[in-house]
């Protein structure tokens, strides 16, 4: 259990970074909120049209008798919502960090930046690193699905299915969202989705002890996007201590106040954030027009 300590000690530290560094929070909030429009809209147009689409897949209830019909198609359109509000749960995190890899990229740089030590680069093109995040995103999608086939088929076994299945569907929720939120320090780092996987199986309980108290956080509506800039930059300070990178004498007590606690300022030459071009700089300017 010390590690699972350890694991959450990280969920606090990646919000109190964002908390000292309120300019990075601003600058996090934004991919979050524009994911959460998307998931609202998608969310009420479900609940317009799950009643249609319920009566349109049970077409041999239409000559049941009263009550039957209406028990079965309200059972069976609950459970379709409810089906979407999970499917939203566990995939707002890949979506928010899809859309957002550019801030949220340069978010984990400046959490390396600021903690000292070396800052890693994919230096990969933005459309590669887009590329890879989106395909392991779907990676992880389908194993998530296949455990939440296998976990709600098991929640029908009287008492099991009421106790230990809702245990083990956060901890695999928890699990899967610890990997998409450091997969971005990882990949960062040149880390493949099999080795991050490794990695983390070789901590499991401190990523469960990161994840699990995330996922459960997410379930409240809103939160999700006023947690994610601090639990990318927790999931950042967990990678540094997973896999640490050699120490290249970086003095953060040196960087001016700017540096420190500002987001990049494009062109300015004082911008303590590597810019485009510049031997050592990010191959993407997050500012640029």
């Amino acid at each position: 259990m010390r590690d699972f300590g350890a694991g959450f000690s990280y969920v606090m530290k990646g919000q109190r970074w964002v908390g000292t560094h309120g300019r990075w929070f601003g600058f996090g909030l934004l991919p979050g909120l524009l994911t959460l429009a998307l998931y609202v809209g998608a969310i009420i147009g479900l609940g317009y049209g799950a009643n249609d689409v319920v009566a349109w897949a049970t077409p041999f209830a239409d000559d049941w008798s009263s009550p039957w019909e209406g028990i079965l198609r309200g059972f069976l359109t609950g459970l379709l919502f409810a089906l979407g509000l999970f499917l939203a749960v566990i995939t707002f995190t890949a979506v928010t960090l899809l859309i957002g890899q550019p801030f949220y990229e340069s978010l984990s740089e400046q959490v390396d930046r600021t903690e000292g030590g070396n800052v890693p680069e994919s230096g990969l093109p933005l459309w590669r690193d887009l590329w890879i995040s989106a395909r392991d995103s779907l990676r992880i999608l389908l194993r998530v699905l296949i455990y939440g086939i296998i976990l709600f088929a098991l929640g029908f076994i009287p008492v099991f299915g009421q106790t230990v299945v809702p245990v083990l569907g956060f901890a695999v929720t928890g699990y899967f969202l610890a990997e998409e939120l450091t997969a971005v320090a990882l990949q960062r780092r040149g880390v493949e989705l099999k080795d991050r996987l490794a990695l983390l199986k070789s901590r499991r309980m401190m990523t469960l002890g990161f994840g699990v108290p995330l996922g459960l956080a997410f379930l409240v509506p809103f939160v999700a996007v006023f947690l994610m800039p601090g639990a990318v930059a927790g999931a950042t300070l967990m990678v540094r201590e997973l896999r640490p990178e050699p120490d290249q004498g970086h003095d953060r007590a040196q960087e001016p106040e700017q540096a420190r606690n500002s987001p990049p300022v494009p062109g300015h030459p004082d911008s303590a954030y590597p810019q485009p071009g510049v031997p050592g700089g990010s191959p993407y300017d997050p500012f640029k027009k």
